[in-house]
Formats: C-alpha cells, structure tokens, sequence
C-alpha cells in the first residue's frame, strides 16, 4: 500500500508543506514516483514522520534530529543532552517563578532589581534606578552588599530622599552632618562602599564614570552636594566618633 502527500500527511497528523520542509533538509527520505509522476510514500515513510514528530514534541530540534546517525548509542546520547538541557531550562523557569512571587508578595513595580523586592517601598525612583545600574556593573558580592545596606540604613534615607533641590545651605550642611556617621559606620562595615572600583564587571574606570554619571542625572543638585559634603567630612575626619586620635 502507498498513499499520496495529501494521504501520508492527515495519517501522520502533519500537513504537505512539512513534508516538502523535511524533505528539502533531507530529514525525509523522497519516495519513488508512480507511472504519472506523483509521489508514493510507503509505510517506512509514516514511521519516519511518527518518529520525528515524537521527538519534536519532546523538544528536540529538526537540526538535533537531522544530526542523529540512527544508532542506539547516539539516540541515547541525544536523549540525554536534551534531557540536561530540559533540566537546566525548569531550574532558571523556577528561579523566574521564585522572582515573580517576591515581585507580588511585595508589590514591587518591574524596575526592583532581583532581591531587593522586601525593601522596594522604601526606596525612590532614584535609588531603583541606582541600584539596577549598579547590579549591571558590579560583582553579586558588591550587589549583595547593597541589598544588607539597603535593609539596615533605611532610616538615613528619609531626610536625604526628601531633600528638596532648592534646600538652603543650612539645610544641606545639616542632611550632610548626619549622612556622614552613617557612611562611615557603613564603609566599616562594608568596604565595597568605600572602594567600589575593584568590584568592577568589566574595567573599573568604566564603570565608575558610569556611576558618577548616574548619580548627578538621578539626584538634584542639592542632593548630589550633600554627598560631597558628606564625603569631605569622612576625609577630614577619618577616625569613628569618640574614638579620636589622642593617641597619637
């Protein structure tokens, strides 16, 4: 018995333009013709098509199928490179579901980088942003640092984020005053804080004009001075509160 395209796609559950597809990738042996041309498949043909169509729907690719040499060492083989590959793709799918739960469990908008959904509504839109471009420079230590910084300090950031870009200078002297024992206490504890540049993904200098570019487009002015400020307070005065340097 032998059937025709039309007849050998509707029993293989496919349709002509796939055999020609096969055929052309030579995926599908061609048949022979009749007397009047037309072509006359044989059951080795429906098998074949039963048996790609069983492999595609196990998520293997026409490229894989093609590469098989037809022995049963290299089916196995086959099988079980798929089998990795299948493995790896629901680990990073349950990752993704993981995330998608931390994303709804704290209401966090799509901008909160990966672990920092528990402290997203205290942090502003700058800080988000801040925080997404750091996580796209940096080593996951510098990133995890950030998160344990972002859930510990949080009471600092109320009088800084509020500041208004027109705030007088007493303002900013004071918000500067008391920023700067909390990055000191900070940089302490955490030295990536004080020396970001050697947790650079790529080169340091890079990725510290990039920071510094960010912080002076995401923070206003009067903000971005009370960072200097706070900064030349820690140089002036490297030494914890208390501590002094009467020793010396």
């Amino acid at each position: 018995m032998s059937w025709s395209t039309r007849e050998l796609a509707e029993l293989a559950g496919t349709t002509i333009k796939t055999i020609r597809h096969y055929h052309a990738i030579d995926l599908l042996e061609e048949p022979e013709r009749a007397l009047n041309g037309y072509k006359r498949y044989g059951t080795g043909h429906l098998v074949r098509l039963l048996q790609i169509r069983r492999l595609r729907n196990l998520g293997m690719s026409l490229a894989r199928i093609a590469s098989m040499d037809g022995s049963e060492d290299g089916f196995v083989d086959t099988v079980r490179a798929l089998d990795a590959e299948l493995a790896a793709s629901i680990e990073r799918r349950q990752a993704i579901r993981a995330e998608l739960a931390d994303l709804l469990r704290h209401h966090a908008s799509a901008d909160v980088p990966p672990g920092f959904e528990a402290v997203a509504s205290h942090l502003t839109d700058a800080d988000r942003a801040m925080i997404m471009v750091s996580s796209q420079l940096f080593v996951e230590e510098f990133v995890q640092d950030m998160r344990e910084m972002s859930a510990r300090h949080q009471e600092v950031d109320a009088e800084f984020n509020t500041l208004s870009a027109e705030a007088d200078e007493d303002t900013v002297r004071a918000v500067a005053e008391h920023l700067a024992p909390v990055l000191r206490s900070i940089r302490e504890e955490y030295p990536s804080a004080e020396d970001p540049g050697p947790f650079a993904l790529g080169r340091e200098r890079d990725a510290m004009e990039i920071i510094t570019r960010a912080l002076a487009d995401l923070y206003n002015p009067a903000q971005i001075e009370v960072l200097r400020r706070a900064h030349r307070l820690l140089v002036d005065d490297p030494s914890p509160e208390g501590t002094g340097n009467d020793d010396l």
